[in-house]
């Protein structure tokens, strides 16, 4: 409980100040884009304005996922992380489809750009992002979706700065102005890459899929070698929020011995794949229960069978 407590006040405090870093400058970067007519600094400053609003909404999600649980919901509001990271994702992928709509409007209409100040504002905002990105990743983002959301959108912001600065660049030395179209277009690509990648991965966990990192067959194989276990049924792995992986299952037995079966169990899913929720039903081969369970899912044998 302690680590999971301090990951969460890193996290808390890497949104914060990336928060107030990216919402400040992307006030300047879109002045700066309207100054000297720059798609790919106002497409940057879209991007910076969604992630200013994902920052936000993934910092309350985090804020408001501490909440005790209650009566109406039991497991607290942890799975706003999810949904926050459902936000992002989608608003990553409205954001991308917007750039590309602009930027074949200009390859039929060139505009007119100021490169040098193109060049400086993109690089202070390349600049920024490096500061934001070096935040957030010493923060959770390898396990926690929605730090990895969060993160995932200031990287885009990151290649959107750096292709300002190549285009402006193209623009003074060679008076190719398409390459401010051109490079908001292959920005908007691999934004539309992440927001498609973080949302299938919100929707897999919000559908009750798997943990990518737990070997389910493993599991399952796992609680069939315990001594004693006929069979089970009625088998499940899914996430309430990340790093929060739970197990249920009925576990069909050919001795009395409950207890020790259920202990071994136990010790099993939390030694081997750090599971500590489980909810683990054990009944006797005799039990003769099939009438109370006319929905069983799925069903294994086990060695003692």
């Amino acid at each position: 409980m302690g680590h999971n407590h301090t990951h969460h006040n890193q996290n808390k405090k890497a949104l914060m100040v990336a928060f107030l870093i990216i919402t400040v400058f992307m006030v300047l970067e879109y002045i700066g884009g309207k100054l000297t007519n720059s798609l790919a600094l106002l497409s940057d400053a879209g991007h910076m304005l969604s992630d200013s609003i994902s920052l936000g909404v993934g910092l309350l999600a985090l804020i408001l996922g501490r909440r005790a649980v209650s009566e109406s919901k039991t497991f607290g509001y942890q799975r706003l992380e999810i949904l926050s990271a459902l936000f992002n994702g989608v608003l990553l992928i409205v954001i991308s489809i917007l750039i590309m709509w602009e930027s074949f409007h200009r390859f039929t209409e060139p505009q007119v750009i100021l490169g040098p100040g193109m060049l400086l504002i993109s690089s202070i905002g390349a600049f920024v992002n490096i500061i934001v990105a070096w935040i957030m990743h010493q923060s959770e983002t390898s396990d926690n979706i929605n730090m990895r959301a969060a993160f995932l959108h200031v990287i885009g912001d990151l290649l959107g700065s750096v292709s300002a600065i190549i285009a402006s660049l193209l623009i003074m030395y060679f008076g190719w102005t398409i390459a401010d179209p051109i490079t908001s277009l292959i920005v908007s690509l691999l934004i539309l890459k992440s927001g498609i990648g973080i949302s299938n991965d919100a929707v897999h966990m919000l559908m009750e899929g798997r943990p990518a990192n737990l070997d389910v067959e493993k599991v399952r194989e796992t609680l069939l070698q315990i001594p004693g276990v006929v069979s089970m049924h009625d088998f499940h792995v899914w996430s309430i929020t990340s790093n929060f992986p739970s197990i249920s299952c009925h576990l069909v037995i050919s001795y009395p011995n409950h207890d020790s079966i259920l202990k071994n169990a136990l010790r099993e899913l939390h030694d081997t794949f750090d599971l500590e929720h489980a909810t683990i039903q054990v009944e006797s081969v005799n039990a003769d229960l099939d009438q109370y369970e006319h929905n069983r899912c799925n069903h294994f044998v086990g060695k003692d069978s």
